[in-house]
């Protein structure tokens, strides 16, 4: 396990250099000059020019992408343009209610995925059966700006059940912040949701084919027995890294989701930032989630280890991904 760790710390490395340069050419390209969205159209070409010159702007590229790297050996994302203090108070800020918000998608899709992956399995060539891989499918295909747009329409316009946006506060009371969690939860749960239910099904489909399990129900076991306490130990192998690869997904493809429902969440503040020119807030939210996304990757190796002590982790086939 010691060695597995090392070995994969050190591959951390190159796959965050590679993100770090990407996000570093591809923010320099985005059009508009920073300094002159962030005076206003009224300020003159020397204001501009004397501004871009005070952010360092002017610098040779190469010169801005070391002090870049050499920032970020130090975790110093640098300072925003717009909101004038440092990226990671701001990502520190918004990352709690990013984190709030793909937990929360996360349990609703575990609580409704799972057992519906189950039921299909159990119930195999049925009418559920069909009913869950259809919802599955439909589910992995529906585009979440169409699925939150349609959700704020129906509940929030046309029944005035829930609010459209923002986030409520936690000390207002449970209920008012649930009301504002519900939406953009089940809008971000729906896509991992149906990727559970296709993939408990399956495990379970090629579990119970297995020997042992037919032994068990020879033995004359309740089939609820064989189920959750045999076959489906088994079965969770595949879903953990699944689960370890949606939970990233939740956390760095949450955009979408927070800028439909205005949730003040990282995906938030990228969007702003892009809409704002602050390739400084972009560069250092990309790599912080790229960072998050690694180490989780990480975690989900790990576990697949404590689940399954069978599995190699030093075979190149044996890891979570």
């Amino acid at each position: 396990m010691k060695k597995f760790l090392i070995k994969r710390i050190f591959q951390l490395i190159p796959t965050l250099f590679i993100v770090a340069v990407i996000v570093f050419f591809i923010t320099r390209m985005l059009p508009g000059d920073p300094a002159a969205v962030m005076l206003g159209p009224q300020a003159s070409a020397e204001d501009v020019a004397a501004y871009s010159e005070r952010l360092g702007l002017n610098d040779p590229l190469h010169q801005q992408f070391f002090d870049y790297l050499v920032n970020l050996t130090r975790f110093d994302f640098g300072n925003s343009l717009n909101y004038n203090q440092p990226v990671a108070d701001l990502i520190m800020e918004r990352f709690p209610n990013t984190i709030i918000l793909a937990v929360s998608a996360l349990i609703l899709a575990i609580l409704i995925g799972v057992p519906a992956g189950i039921l299909a399995a159990k119930k195999q060539n049925t009418f559920i059966d069909y009913i869950v891989t259809t919802l599955s499918l439909v589910g992995v295909s529906m585009p979440i700006f169409w699925l939150g747009v349609m959700l704020v329409l129906l509940f929030s316009v046309n029944l005035g059940w829930l609010p459209s946006t923002g986030m409520g506060s936690i000390n207002e009371g449970l209920w008012p912040f649930l009301r504002h969690l519900i939406l953009p939860s089940l809008a971000l749960a729906t896509i991992p949701m149906a990727e559970f239910a296709r993939v408990i099904r399956s495990s379970m489909l090629e579990t119970l084919s297995n020997d042992y399990i037919k032994a068990a129900r020879s033995k004359g076991l309740k089939e609820t027995i064989v189920i959750y306490k045999h076959a489906l130990k088994n079965a969770l192998t595949p879903l953990l890294t699944v689960m370890g690869l949606q939970f990233s997904k939740l956390l760095g493809g949450a955009v979408l989701t927070e800028t439909i429902f205005s949730w003040p969440g990282m995906g938030l503040l990228i969007v702003n930032a892009i809409d704002r020119r602050d390739f400084v807030v972009v560069q250092g939210s990309v790599i912080f989630v790229a960072i998050i996304y690694v180490v989780i990757n990480l975690i989900v190796d790990i576990l697949y280890k404590v689940v399954n002590p069978k599995i190699n982790l030093d075979d190149p086939h044996g890891g979570g991904n």
